[in-house]
């Protein structure tokens, strides 16, 4: 019995085990089934776009950037295809070792270390740098029977830009350059960083900078196949890149360089415009540089010596190079007297040679006696615009030149520009701190009238201004983009621009100054440049004081460092009934301005009226300071050939 009890104590034992084991069972594969579920139809969207993201990997396409072309399809910027040995520096032990490994296959110049120094600085540890640009193919195929002696070094095929005509136009153009952490946050930051992945370089300066959106184009990409170990098996779909516009600019690099040869070695700005447009036909800044130095990153040497040179050649000085005006102000201030009130242009002003203001004498060099406006404007009459300065007070003065442009942003298509200073009661109470130096005192009203003083603009303001009383009042932005070129259809659309806005002259008052103005070249001091032209043209010369010359102290180059004499400035218009061209140029430290700088304006206008390209005597002489009319033989500026003074690998 007692053995029976046991056998259906055990068997109920069984079954429970089996209960229980199969109720794990059921429960095991419920929890297996609604997994499933979830992965199966939850999920399967997100899950089969995970699984197809391991599978594929998107590849961008970077465009072709645009190229830059002058006004007669002179080609200034363009890209072209080189090896490039990189190293990628996390990849690598020790970077230097292996730069000296390498240098044993492939040769790598001192110049070339100093770049790669100067690149890492700048960049991130996982960038690949390059270390050597423009392989050759026995370079490459050295490199390729050792590639497995050097992890995290790699050659690869990259486009590279070149600007053709050198150091011509260098700061007008500009360059490009490797993308820095910056410009990065910056790009992440807006609507174009998906336009922007694999791009490594942006434009820095110039019309680089201010077209990029235009030149960059639009990224492409391409969906591969890979496999578990990331490598490439097969393309699946592709979206090709769009090569950027490239840009026509309306300067004619032909005059720009003419104009950048006649200064030589001479520092300085030079500027034309058509006012009937507000084109910029040249705009030179003396000394220059080479902008392909830039292209694959430049070493700390080269940079240095750019960067610390006392002549400053990075700087725009059209844009960026502030000076004192001088008497070129004299026509402006003369349209100011009569726009306002205060003058007419037959008013007669006594110049004796020097005025005294609250006990103080303001200088005139020479006295001319009994002067109206056109006198004043042709022999330059300091006591003219000293006693106008004084009628018309500070603020008027400022209120009077701010809507012509002086001491503003002219909003010229070109990054960097600088405001200057126009100066006002208000300029001086918010820029300086001590309470003495907050006040305005009427005797600093005077020096203004000549374009002394506070008074600091620059070139591009000056002829600007200029252009806007040639075109009867009418200011337009200053620009040097002319028009895009469609990369797929070859169709060329012109850059709009904002319309003129007229400034209200009176058309009798801004004829009485351009008459001074023509004064000045048939009877005054730019007689000596002009009087030989085949046109009637007007102008006014000025000289800016670098430094202060007490009142008591004369004036005498001789005995101050060349950096300290005085700053040589022109403007000029032809032809005068017509005026197509408006010229403002200044020569740094080269003394009277009919003497340096009206030379120059002269040669400009008649390349542009005339045709006329200086003879090579004339082109030295011109470099030398000795120049006033042209000398020699003028050749036909078709018949001058541009050489590229740098030509792309092939």
């Amino acid at each position: 019995m007692t053995e029976i009890q046991n056998s259906d104590r055990a068997f109920s034992r069984f079954r429970l085990r089996v209960v229980v084991i199969g109720l794990v069972v059921v429960l095991c594969f419920g929890i297996l089934l609604s997994r499933l579920y979830v992965l199966q139809i939850e999920r399967h969207d997100d899950l089969l776009a995970q699984a197809e993201s391991n599978r594929t990997a998107v590849v961008p396409i970077v465009p072709n950037r645009g190229q830059i072309y002058d006004r007669n399809g002179v080609l200034l910027a363009t890209n072209y295809s080189a090896y490039t040995l990189e190293i990628t520096p996390y990849k690598v032990s020790d970077v230097e070792e292996t730069i000296d490994a390498l240098s044993e296959l492939i040769e790598i110049t001192p110049r070339d270390r100093r770049r790669f120094k100067r690149l890492r600085e700048d960049s991130r540890n996982f960038d690949s740098l390059p270390i050597r640009s423009r392989l050759t193919d026995q370079e490459v195929a050295k490199f390729a029977a050792q590639r497995y002696r050097f992890p995290g070094v790699d050659v690869k095929a990259r486009l590279f830009r070149s600007y053709p005509m050198g150091e011509t136009g260098a700061h007008l153009i500009g360059y490009i350059g490797r993308i820095n952490q910056r410009e990065k946050e910056r790009i992440d930051d807006s609507d174009e960083a998906a336009n922007y992945r694999g791009t490594e370089y942006i434009g820095k300066t110039g019309v680089e900078a201010s077209y990029e959106k235009e030149l960059h184009g639009h990224t492409g990409v391409e969906r591969m196949e890979t496999s578990a170990g990331g490598h490439a098996v097969r393309k699946l779909d592709s979206s090709p890149a769009t090569p950027g516009e490239s840009v026509v600019l309306s300067v004619d690099i032909k005059l720009q360089k003419m104009v950048e040869d006649l200064y030589g070695e001479r520092r300085g700005v030079a500027i034309a415009i058509d006012p009937r447009s507000g084109e910029l036909l040249a705009m030179v800044s003396k000394p220059t540089f080479d902008p392909n130095i830039f292209v694959e990153g430049i070493d700390q040497e080269s940079w240095k010596a750019l960067n610390e040179s006392i002549d400053r050649p990075l700087l725009n000085r059209a844009m960026r190079g502030t000076y004192p005006t001088g008497s070129t102000y004299k026509p402006f201030m003369g349209l100011a007297g009569l726009e306002t009130g205060k003058r007419t242009p037959s008013t007669i002003i006594q110049d004796g040679g020097s005025w005294t203001f609250g006990g103080h004498t303001f200088r005139s060099g020479h006295a001319l006696g009994p002067v109206d406006l056109n006198r004043a404007i042709q022999h330059s009459s300091n006591v003219y615009f000293y006693t106008l300065a004084n009628e018309m007070g500070v603020d008027a003065i400022h209120d009077f030149m701010k809507p012509l442009g002086f001491g503003q942003i002219t909003g010229i298509d070109l990054p960097g520009e600088v405001r200057g200073v126009l100066p006002s009661t208000t300029w001086k109470r918010e820029t300086y701190k001590r309470p003495e130096q907050k006040r305005w005192y009427a005797g600093e009203t005077i020096s203004l009238g000549i374009g002394q003083g506070y008074n600091n603009f620059t070139i591009l303001q000056l002829t600007h201004a200029l252009a806007t009383l040639l075109d009867n009042g009418n200011s337009r932005v200053p620009h040097v983009g002319r028009s895009l070129i469609d990369p797929v259809t070859g169709e060329r659309r012109p850059i709009e621009q904002p319309p003129p806005v007229n400034l209200g002259y009176k058309q009798s008052n801004m004829d009485a100054v351009k008459r001074g103005m023509v004064s000045v070249v048939t009877g005054g001091t730019g007689r000596g440049s002009f009087g030989t032209a085949r046109y009637t043209a007007g102008g006014k010369t000025g000289t800016a004081q670098a430094i202060s010359i007490g009142q008591k102290e004369k004036y005498n180059a001789a005995r101050l460092a060349e950096r300290q004499r005085d700053h040589a400035l022109y403007i000029a218009f032809a032809p005068a009934e017509d005026p197509k061209i408006a010229v403002g140029v200044i020569v740094e430290n080269a003394g009277f301005g009919a003497g340096s700088a009206a030379p120059i304006a002269r040669r400009i206008i008649d390349y542009w009226l005339l045709g006329e390209y200086p003879s090579e005597a004339d082109i030295a002489a011109m470099q030398r300071g000795d120049g006033r009319a042209p000398m020699g033989t003028p050749r036909r500026v078709e018949d001058i050939q541009l050489k590229p003074q740098t030509e792309p690998p092939q």
